[in-house]
This record gives structure tokens, C-alpha cells and sequence, in this order.
């Protein structure tokens, strides 16, 4: 049963994530293939493999830019690479230093911009990250 105010669009298709799809999850709640409503445990990608879908969660602006800094050879192999970021709302209670604007700044000085904004979960939001196809 959704959540009232949230759309009825399904998680899975909000985030964009297609059968064909490797994934990588970093720092993903137990909850997430709940809130997926779908099985994608066949879709993780394998240290070796390039992921073409990232989900970073992240509680910090100091974790959040460590993990971005990570992934900076990821996103140069392959500039069609998704990338959603997700933090806590405000409204779940929990204390934060990371907020949309942090995210969003952060990613414009490493080559990326955002291209939309969901809710994940009653905690969670997430910011997709793409590079600019300008820079593809």
C-alpha cells in the first residue's frame, strides 16, 4: 500500500532500474528489496564487473564525498553509468549533516549534474546523478 502523499509509481521504476542492468549497492538498508518490491540480487554486479547502476547511501557529508571519491574511476570507464544518492529526510528524525544541496553541489564540481529527485523510502530521498552528455 503506497504511502500517503508519495506517488504510486513503483521504486523500481523511479530509480530506472531495467533487467539488464549490473547494479551496485553501497551502504543499501536491509529494507531496500523490500521498497524495490523485486528481486534484483541476480543483477549485483561482481567486483569485476562495470556496474551500470549505482545506489549510494549515505548518512554524512564526510561519507558521501569519500564514496563519490571512489567511485571516480567507475564513472570515467563509463560515462552512462546511473548514480542515485540517498539520505536521510528531515522528517525521519534521524540527525544528518547531508542534504540535497551538499549532494548536488559536490557532484557539479566533480563532472556530474542531477536529473531528478524521489522519495526511496519514508526515510529516504535520492538525487539521480548522471554525466552531462555534453561530457559523454
Amino acid at each position: 500500500m503506497p504511502i500517503p502523499g508519495y506517488s504510486g509509481t513503483p521504486l523500481l521504476k523511479k530509480l530506472g532500474i531495467k533487467p539488464e542492468m549490473k547494479i551496485k549497492l553501497i551502504h543499501a538498508p536491509e529494507a531496500y528489496y523490500e521498497w524495490l518490491e523485486a528481486d534484483i540480487s541476480n543483477q549485483l554486479a561482481a567486483r569485476s564487473q562495470m556496474p551500470d547502476f549505482i545506489h549510494l547511501f549515505s548518512d554524512s557529508k564526510n561519507h558521501y564525498e569519500t564514496e563519490m571519491t571512489k567511485l571516480r574511476p567507475l564513472i570515467a570507464s563509463n560515462p552512462q553509468i546511473l548514480i542515485w544518492v540517498s539520505w536521510h529526510k528531515k522528517s525521519s528524525g534521524i540527525p544528518t549533516d547531508l542534504t540535497e544541496d551538499h549532494i548536488r553541489k559536490f557532484a557539479l564540481g566533480n563532472g556530474l549534474v542531477d536529473i531528478k529527485v524521489c522519495a526511496v523510502s519514508a526515510e529516504w530521498s535520492g538525487l539521480k546523478l548522471v554525466v552531462p552528455l555534453a561530457a559523454r
